[in-house]
């Protein structure tokens, strides 16, 4: 399973392919790379990519999944997007980005619909509850407004960043 990194601004992804002993095959961004990792104290490491050696310093952030990585010649912040993170951040961002279309990350399946085409909702009221991964996630409307459609019925499979709801 491939696991998804925020480094900075830029996003890879990334799916160990092979691994024995300190040797791994990984393809990052769809480039297949071989690499010797040794974890040589708590939070370091040394990595040799072809013939070039690069010292690593991990230090984990505030944050659950963020960290600090420092080698010789950069430091970059880190956020390992797994699906908790990916719920979390989509919950937040809707509220805050003031979007009329409620949708998730992540492929679920519709729980609960609390409102109908029509009714009236007030920014950060529960919308829709979508499952997913055996949780339950809350989305909440980031807009004052009227729902004008709703997309899914409950106990729908939906997609990943399929529109759900829309209010106006």
């Amino acid at each position: 399973m491939p696991i998804e990194l925020k480094i900075d601004s830029r996003r890879a992804r990334i799916k160990i392919l092979e691994h024995n002993g300190t040797q791994y095959k990984v393809d990052i961004d769809n480039r297949i790379y071989d690499l010797d990792l040794v974890k040589v104290e708590s939070d370091a490491y040394s990595i040799l990519l072809n013939g070039q050696s690069v010292n690593m310093e991990m230090i984990q952030g505030e944050d659950l999944n963020h960290y600090k990585v420092n080698t010789i010649n950069n430091y970059y912040e880190i956020e390992v997007i797994d699906a908790a993170t990916r719920y979390r951040n989509a919950s937040k961002s809707s509220l805050d980005s003031g979007s009329n279309v409620i949708s998730t990350p992540m492929p679920g399946k519709i729980v609960k619909i609390p409102v109908k085409v029509g009714d009236q909702v007030e920014k950060g009221q529960t919308v829709i509850i979508v499952s997913a991964m055996k949780m339950e996630s809350e989305y909440k409307s980031a807009v004052d407004g009227e729902v004008k459609c709703v997309h899914v019925a409950e106990g729908d499979a939906v997609e990943g960043n399929q529109p759900l709801i829309e209010i106006e």
